[in-house]
C-alpha cells in the first residue's frame, strides 16, 4: 500500500440494507492496512476533523433517509467543499437521494434531501421496482441489482452545478427508466442505485477504486473466485434471453 488509507462509513446502524456494508468489508479483506472509521448518528463525522480517503454510505429505509439528512444538514457546506475538492465518495442504493433534492410520495407528501445535487425523486411504497443491471464504466462491465421504491430525475435548470452519470446502462434502468445514464457523479463523488453488494460483484471496479484512493495495485480477497463469478454474471446479463425485471 502506497499511503495511509482511511475510510469513513456513515451511519452503519441504519445504512446497511441489502448487506451494503460488505462493500467495505471486502475492501478491508483485500487490503488489511485500510483503516475503517464508523460514524454513528450521535457522533460528529470524522470528515470534520480529518479528510478520509473515501466516504461511504449504503442503502437506508425511508425513515433512515430522513435521519441521515437531519444529521448531515449541519455539515452541508463541508460536504460541498469536499466534493468540489475531489474527495472520494461512494454512495449506494437510495442513499444517493440524501444528497439530492425533494423526494415526492404518491400521496403528495414530500421529504427533502441536502440539495447538493439538483435532482428530485418520486416514491411509490406500494410498488417496489426490482431488476438486474448491466452497465459500463471506464471500459469495464458493471453488474448488479436494483430494488427500490424510487427513481430520480435531473433538474438541470436548478442550482447546484453540473454533474454526470456513474455508469452507462446497457441493460436495465438508468437513474430512472427513461435515461441510460445511471447514478450521480461529480468529480470523485459517485452515487448509484446499483447494489449487490456493488464492490463484491465487480472486482475490476473494486481494483480501480482501490487505486483511486491510493492503495495501489491490490490483489483482491478471493480474486480468482470473484472474477469467475463476475465473468459468469456478465455473460448471463448480456444474454438477451435473460429476464431483467422481477
Amino acid at each position: 500500500m502506497e499511503k495511509r488509507i482511511r475510510i469513513e462509513v456513515l451511519f452503519p446502524e441504519i445504512a446497511n440494507l441489502y448487506g451494503d456494508l460488505e462493500n467495505i468489508e471486502y475492501l478491508r479483506k483485500s487490503c488489511p492496512e485500510i483503516e475503517v472509521v464508523e460514524t454513528h448518528l450521535t457522533e460528529e463525522p470524522e470528515f470534520m476533523r480529518e479528510t478520509p480517503s473515501l466516504i461511504y454510505m449504503g442503502t437506508l429505509t425511508e425513515n433512515g433517509q430522513h435521519l441521515a439528512v437531519e444529521k448531515l444538514s449541519q455539515y452541508t457546506d463541508k460536504l460541498i467543499e469536499m466534493i468540489n475538492e475531489g474527495v472520494h465518495f461512494l454512495v449506494t442504493g437510495n442513499a444517493l437521494e440524501v444528497f439530492g433534492g425533494e423526494i415526492e410520495d404518491v400521496d403528495g407528501s414530500r421529504d427533502c434531501g441536502l440539495k447538493i445535487f439538483p435532482t428530485h425523486a418520486k416514491r411509490d411504497m406500494m410498488n417496489r421496482f426490482n431488476s438486474l443491471y448491466l452497465g459500463k464504466f471506464d471500459g469495464m462491465d458493471i453488474v448488479g441489482y436494483k430494488s427500490q421504491f424510487t427513481h430520480s430525475w435531473r433538474d438541470d435548470d436548478a442550482e447546484g452545478g453540473a454533474f454526470g452519470s456513474v455508469f452507462e446502462t446497457k441493460r436495465g434502468p438508468g437513474l430512472n427508466p427513461d435515461v441510460m445514464g445511471e447514478g450521480v457523479r461529480k468529480n470523485n463523488f459517485m452515487g448509484t442505485y446499483v447494489i449487490g453488494p456493488l464492490l463484491v460483484l465487480n472486482p475490476p471496479f473494486t481494483k480501480w477504486l482501490l487505486k483511486e484512493i491510493g492503495a495501489g495495485d491490490v490483489n483482491l480477497a478471493f480474486e480468482k473466485e470473484a472474477m469467475e463469478a463476475y465473468d459468469a454474471r456478465v455473460k448471463e446479463y448480456s444474454d438477451p434471453n435473460t429476464g431483467f425485471y422481477y
